[in-house]
């Protein structure tokens, strides 16, 4: 890495901290279109967004057929109509036929015609599409643990059955608000008139962010503060928006290049407008990152890893932590709460907390909260030293070839630890503290 670039790296994600005004609140809000520039030029974002795009196009029309027989009692598909074009819109003229075409496949689309083999195969794609979401959103977050097969399958159907109905819901009390006596009053007044209409236009742009923010708070596997997803929700709300009108004039103004791809025009503008959806949600879902983990904003998707005495007290920190509050029954733990309460990155622990569950120690529940696998009485230190040091990580090992010197030092050393903590316990070790045995003084 160059000088000048560490340097400014340095001033930027660092000593901005600390700086006082003018500069320091300056630098620090420059610190987050910074790191979101340089995750799109070297991480995995704008590939996540491709492959988004592409299951997209294969999942739409199934997980319309979903919602609409969802919606199909409560006389909502006009409602369903309006969110899609909404959707399309930034596609110009081409946005009300893509519409139509949708909407006719959906309606053509009947369990009859299609028999089991393709229903079922309508099905898998849009299970596909959210689990696809949900592990480009852990990427995103850093998660480690996607949810286990019956979260996954209660909350994949809970969000496939409520939002079309909630988002019916919405925009069934806009449009009776918009004819309602009292706005009909407000279109007599010239000025008022003019504020409805305006607030009328900007109506998508607030459905999609609220959806936004929705998926920011819902979709990782992890807890996220209503801040940060609010504030990646709004920010990614507006970029959409603003993408949208200049996608509109590209269309507008590329009736030439239009021309050259034929009827082939609509897909490929299409394909192209759900990418750059798909990657302005993925940006703004790393800035709800990065204003709720700020540590992240100068490593980024760099991987972060502990020194191997870090290591070693992580994992006695990890087992002191639960088992003290396990045996009270005052908290659970789960893998995002340890590392925030020891103060590092969830990416760099996860290795740990593996090393403790393949030893036999720890177990994790169906909410990913983890627990003491056997008493605390029974679970010696020096145990727990050796499942984090000699315990696969879920990484390639290999054999080396030992010198013998340096294996009699190692040798020495492990005897020195065993020999130092021989029959002492977490429990112990949440007790009281370790004394010095008197042979060490």
């Amino acid at each position: 890495m160059f000088n000048w670039q560490a340097h400014l790296e340095d001033r930027l994600f660092q000593k901005s901290r600390t700086m006082s005004p003018p500069w320091g609140p300056v630098l620090r809000l420059l610190r987050y279109p910074a790191a979101l520039t340089r995750d799109w030029l070297t991480g995995e974002i704008d590939v996540r967004a491709m492959s988004l795009a592409y299951t997209t196009l294969l999942s739409l029309v199934p997980l319309l057929v979903f919602s609409i027989s969802i919606l199909k009692g409560l006389g909502a598909r006009t409602d369903l109509r309006y969110i899609l074009h909404q959707f399309l819109r930034p596609m110009g003229g081409a946005a009300n036929e893509l519409t139509e075409s949708i909407m006719q496949f959906v309606t053509n689309m009947r369990g009859d015609v299609l028999g089991s083999i393709g229903l079922g195969f309508l099905i898998y794609t849009v299970i596909a599409t959210i689990q696809k979401v949900e592990a480009s959103f852990n990427f995103v977050w850093r998660v480690q643990r996607p949810r286990s097969f019956a979260r996954r399958f209660t909350e994949y159907l809970s969000v496939m059955i409520l939002g079309p109905i909630l988002l019916a819901v919405f925009v069934g009390l806009l449009g009776t608000a918009e004819h309602s006596p009292f706005a009909q009053w407000l279109d007599d007044i010239p000025p008022l008139a003019w504020l409805t209409s305006a607030l009328g236009e900007l109506m998508p742009y607030v459905i999609v962010t609220i959806a936004f923010t929705f998926m920011y708070a819902f979709v990782p596997n992890t807890r996220v503060m209503l801040r940060a997803a609010l504030i990646g929700g709004v920010t990614a709300g507006v970029i959409w928006a603003l993408v949208g009108k200049l996608f509109a004039a590209f269309i507008l103004y590329s009736s030439h290049m239009m021309a050259v791809y034929t009827g082939f025009a609509i897909v490929l503008t299409t394909l192209i407008w759900v990418y750059l959806s798909w990657f302005i949600l993925l940006i703004g879902a790393q800035l709800a990152f990065y204003v709720q983990f700020p540590q992240y904003l100068r490593h980024g998707q760099e991987p972060v890893e502990l020194t191997g005495s870090a290591r070693e007290q992580a994992g006695l920190a990890v087992m002191y932590l639960i088992g003290r509050d396990y045996a009270t029954g005052k908290t659970y733990w789960t893998a995002t709460g340890l590392a925030a309460e020891l103060d590092i990155p969830s990416t760099a622990l996860a290795p740990v907390l593996a090393c403790l569950e393949r030893g036999g120690l720890l177990v994790a529940t169906e909410k990913e909260q983890f627990l003491p696998a056997r008493d605390l009485a029974g679970i010696e230190l020096v145990t727990v030293i050796d499942a984090v040091r000699s315990r696969p990580t879920g990484r390639l090992m290999i054999d080396m070839r030992c010198v013998a010197s340096a294996s009699r030092v190692m040798g020495e050393v492990e005897a020195a630890i065993h020999e130092r903590l021989g029959g002492q316990s977490v429990k112990d070790l949440i007790v009281a503290p370790i004394l010095p045995r008197s042979s060490s003084l």
